[in-house]
């Protein structure tokens, strides 16, 4: 497959400066590219990388400076690339065809128009399963589940009774919705289990990850909102709130009864504590350790969190205690030498 660059820049609804009429027939990242390919830039430290990049072309935005080699001009080079990607590698998906007859399928299950359930899938009693909706292999879904119209459901998913999942989710394989919340009552010593009676229910073009787990509410519903993107290996905690249009990175943990509002960004191995109120735009950095509510549109990173220009001041003082302890023991030596001559 090829195609010219005025194509390209028409799909993309981009600008060209220089020649149109480049014929492209790859694409490539900007260290790996090759000629006749077309790569882009979004990240600033790789600008550099345009004067040497073997690329053909460039996608970018329109503050880069005019360079030897033709360039699409763009608001959002990132999204543009990937357009492009798509349109030189469209993914074939190769699904399951009908109802596979390793199928196991309870009473009363809906099954919408063009629904394919692959091999060894088991769905129990009352499940509503969307049209075009596609189910792969060894996956589960609990009695009185209902799962909206063009899900994408990978092999191996296990999805408990009365979850409700809206339109165009994508689940990953491994991943398990509407498991017990972790409530125990500890009464002379041992640990009494706590019954999970509420549900999970997600919202629509909502994506999980692979190995996620997402658990019941212990009344009620842990709610994730229309839009929002889960990582892998996320744990999010009975009672939990997400809002639209959200990410939660890979290994992020949130405690039970924590609310997260609109466009939030929780970064890789963010913990949080529950009970607490994460405002709409917030970001959590990596690794940051949230105790407490976090207004919204703010930055906090670091443990325990706080804003991220104080941790920041805080982490630079930290990595200058060794040579503070040795100021400090040095004139912990001079006055000690000082006493004794007084004492003469």
């Amino acid at each position: 497959m090829q195609k010219t660059l005025k194509e390209i820049a028409d799909l993309v609804g981009g600008e060209i400066s220089g020649d149109s009429n480049v014929v492209i027939k790859g694409v490539a990242g900007i260290k790996e590219a090759e000629s006749g390919d077309i790569t882009f830039l979004a990240n600033p430290k790789y600008a550099p990388l345009i004067n040497t990049t073997r690329a053909s072309a460039i996608i970018a935005d329109y503050d880069v400076a005019v360079v030897a080699k033709p360039v699409i001009r763009v608001k959002d080079p990132s999204l543009a690339f990937a357009k492009v990607i798509s349109s030189f590698t469209p993914q074939e998906l190769i699904k399951p065809s009908g109802i596979h007859p390793s199928a196991i399928i309870g009473k009363g299950v809906a099954l919408g128009k063009n629904a394919a359930i692959g091999p060894y899938v088991v769905i129990e009693d009352e499940v509503s399963l969307g049209d075009d909706s596609i189910v792969y292999s060894g996956t589960f879904i609990g009695h009185h589940a209902k799962i909206g119209s063009g899900a994408l459901i990978y092999p191996n998913v296990s999805i408990r009774e009365r979850v409700l999942i809206g339109k165009n989710v994508i689940i990953h394989s491994g991943t398990v919705i509407g498991s017990d919340g972790f409530g125990f009552a500890s009464v002379g010593g041992k640990h009494h289990k706590i019954p999970q009676i509420g549900i999970v229910e997600i919202g629509d073009d909502v994506e999980i990850g692979a190995n996620v787990t997402i658990d019941r509410a212990r009344f009620a519903k842990t709610v994730i909102g229309n839009g929002t993107k889960i990582d892998n290996l996320v744990q999010i905690a009975h009672n939990v709130i997400v809002g639209e249009n959200s990410l939660i990175i890979a290994q992020a943990g949130i405690s039970g009864s924590t609310i997260i509002g609109n466009n939030v960004i929780i970064a890789g191995q963010a913990g949080l504590v529950g009970h607490i109120k994460i405002g709409d735009g917030a970001v959590l950095a990596a690794q940051a350790g949230v105790t407490k509510s976090v207004p919204e549109n703010t930055v906090v990173s670091g443990y325990p969190a706080r804003k991220h220009e104080t941790a920041i001041k805080v982490n630079a003082c930290v990595q200058n205690l060794p040579k503070l302890y040795e100021e400090v023991k040095e004139l912990k030596k001079k006055i000690e030498e000082l006493q004794e001559k007084l004492k003469k």
